[in-house]
């Protein structure tokens, strides 16, 4: 008998999303433009914003049921939660204890993670990590936003706010042992530039220059979002062009035998970027999916929502080599392969 290597696994997952659907057309009566123009720069066609009686956490509820669900146990099986959000019920403290609270799972430890498009894939390698340390067996991940309660609605906000929606995505991960690893996360890498920081930002509240939040704050908007569209894009195509590369050189996706059975899930930021990764890495339409026409950029919650529609929609068999690749505010990225 060999050593014992230890790895996780995703045994369930779950989405969810808020009841109310916005369209461009819609969007366009507040901030102006044109709904024709929203897709075409976007590639989105519609969304799904929260109600008002609905936090972050609440959407989160619903997908962890899922996902639990799914994998066949509840939440008083769960060992951790690592929760990623850039949208808190509170400033503090994190989303992850409501989210406890309301799964009714006192005392297992709850991580909040802030890397924001990025936040699911950093939450999948520490919940990766955490169980392959054998500190736990079984830990849901979860990305969830509500952004649709903190964007500027009008015209002077339109070039941010056409871009986001809300829901909630989430996996169960459990360990396995054997003698050589069976499917399973592979690999997750993470980086951060935070030279970037400033290109896509909300600066307030926070104690940048003093006071957490002013009248004058207000009236500036710097409560809202601020974006250079044209510099994140650039960034985010150059370095998640680099990341896949190395992705694919370390695990030799390029082969025949792994290349057929890719299947890129990455971030849904906007469909433009996808599709300009797809076609540097030569990858046919039906190993790319595309989800932000019907959602919008959910930002921490858009990778594992993806991958349950994948799944839905019958694209994950036995062997397929799921790919994950995100990049967003910080700047922060990365990717992920996991065999399924």
């Amino acid at each position: 008998m060999g050593a014992q290597v230890r790895y996780s696994v995703i045994v369930g997952m779950g989405s969810y999303v808020p009841d109310r659907v916005v369209t461009n057309e819609e969007l366009v009566a507040y901030v102006g433009g044109s709904a024709s123009w929203i897709e075409e720069r976007t590639g989105i066609t519609q969304r799904y914003w929260a109600r008002a009686n609905q936090s972050t956490s609440d959407l989160a509820y619903h997908a962890a049921l899922r996902a639990c669900d799914d994998a066949g146990c509840t939440p008083q099986d769960l060992d951790a939660i690592v929760f990623a959000t850039l949208s808190p019920d509170m400033m503090f403290p994190g989303s992850g204890v409501f989210l406890q609270d309301k799964l009714g799972v006192p005392g297992i430890p709850v991580l909040d993670v802030r890397n924001q498009c990025s936040g699911y894939l950093y939450a999948l390698q520490v919940a990766d990590a955490w169980i392959k340390a054998n500190m736990y067996q079984r830990v849901l991940v979860i990305g969830a936003e509500n952004q649709s309660s903190g964007l500027d609605i009008s015209e002077q906000g339109r070039g941010i706010a056409v871009l986001f929606g809300d829901g909630a995505g989430a996996v169960v991960l459990e360990a396995r042992e054997s003698e050589q690893q069976r499917a399973g996360i592979i690999e997750t890498k993470l980086g951060a530039d935070g030279a970037g920081a400033r290109s896509l930002c909300l600066e307030r509240p926070g104690t940048l220059s003093g006071a957490h939040l002013t009248v004058q704050h207000l009236r500036q908007g710097k409560h809202y979002p601020s974006m250079n569209g044209r510099q994140v894009f650039r960034n985010a195509i150059n370095t998640l062009t680099r990341e896949l590369g190395e992705l694919f050189e370390r695990h030799q996706v390029r082969e025949p035998e792994n290349f057929d059975r890719l299947l890129l899930v990455p971030h849904q930021a906007n469909r433009r970027i996808n599709e300009q990764l797809a076609r540097h890495f030569k990858l046919p339409e039906e190993q790319v999916v595309h989800t932000i026409e019907r959602y919008g950029n959910t930002t921490a919650a858009s990778i594992p929502m993806a991958l349950c529609d994948a799944r839905d929609e019958g694209r994950l068999k036995d062997g397929t080599l799921v790919v994950h690749a995100a990049f967003g505010s910080g700047y922060t990225w990365g990717t992920s392969v996991i065999e399924f």
